[in-house]
């Protein structure tokens, strides 16, 4: 089959036959702390680090989203705070978010996704206060943070009828996903395989609801209106380049600018690593993602 979607094959200066990052690498980041934390709700998980650029705005704005199976075992806002602060001192403001994960309380369906949507919407009402433009805005996500991403940029074509609709929303207008999951009904079985095949079931609820993916997948949102940049290493056994290539060609297909960037010597924790060959390649895509908001 002949995928008619713009592929960009990265090869990594100075990055020939290098190692893929472990998980270890991933987890032991040290920590950068953040411009602002502000509370979107009353649950500790329901925060965002606010990492911030020099200069006078409105700044632009990388929404972030980590990854984790959607497990609350594995930590989110230490490992992305390093990426933050990287794209804040290229000049952007990073809303870094931090969501309820399984299986805290209310995690899950509809509450993992209305955290993500409280904490987007809560951009344009701290706005001033931060000098963000709430019209320039773009979300960049790794792993489960990558289907969030999508799902995030796809809440405009939400049905009224679903109780994660929110009138007038804090629209994104690039999703960008990181070994991201966009298909949760063709790839489900893809992401099971590391993070449990339990895990997207439990996630949206699918044992007590008729129809489950239709709010939850991006791909029965499609189109969204946004741009979507799909971002796998091509040696990445969680996400393989594949399913990136098979989402973008669907959302293209519907009506959708998409590309898929591969990144060579590459896995799947690369990409999310400031010191990594891989991460300034993604750097630089949300840095182009970002200026084409003027």
């Amino acid at each position: 089959m002949r995928l008619a979607i713009p592929i960009a094959v990265l090869v990594l200066a100075g990055a020939a036959h290098a190692e893929p990052a472990p998980l270890k690498a991933y987890m032991e980041q040290a920590r950068v702390q953040p411009s602002a934390r502000i509370a979107y709700g009353q649950a500790p998980s329901q925060v965002v680090e606010l990492f911030l650029p020099k200069g006078r705005g409105p700044h632009p704005v990388v929404v972030l989203l980590h990854g984790g199976c959607f497990l609350k075992q594995f930590e989110g806002l230490p490992q992305t705070s390093g990426i933050a602060a990287d794209l804040a001192r290229r000049g952007m403001a990073v809303w870094n978010v931090e969501y309820r994960r399984l299986p805290e309380p209310g995690a899950g369906y509809p509450g993992t996704f209305e955290d993500v949507a409280a904490a987007i919407d809560r951009i344009a009402a701290d706005a001033a206060r931060y000098d963000l433009d709430a019209t320039r805005v773009v979300a960049l996500g790794h792993s489960a943070g990558g289907h969030l991403a999508l799902w995030a940029a796809a809440r405009g074509k939400l049905p009224q009828t679903s109780p994660l609709y929110r009138e007038a929303p804090v629209r994104l207008r690039a999703a960008i996903s990181l070994a991201g999951i966009g298909d949760l009904e063709g790839q489900g079985d893809v992401f099971g395989r590391p993070c449990g095949q339990e895990t997207l079931p439990q996630l949206i609820g699918f044992k007590d609801r008729k129809a489950a993916y239709a709010d939850t997948s991006p791909a029965a949102l499609l189109p969204t209106g946004a741009r979507i940049v799909m971002v796998h290493g091509v040696f990445d056994p969680v996400m393989p380049p594949y399913t990136g290539l098979a989402f973008a060609d669907r959302a293209r297909k519907a009506g959708d600018a998409a590309e898929v960037v591969i990144l060579a010597d590459a896995a799947h924790f690369d990409p999310v690593i400031p010191t990594t060959p891989a991460w300034r390649a993604v750097a630089r895509v949300v840095e182009r993602e970002a200026k084409r908001l003027r």
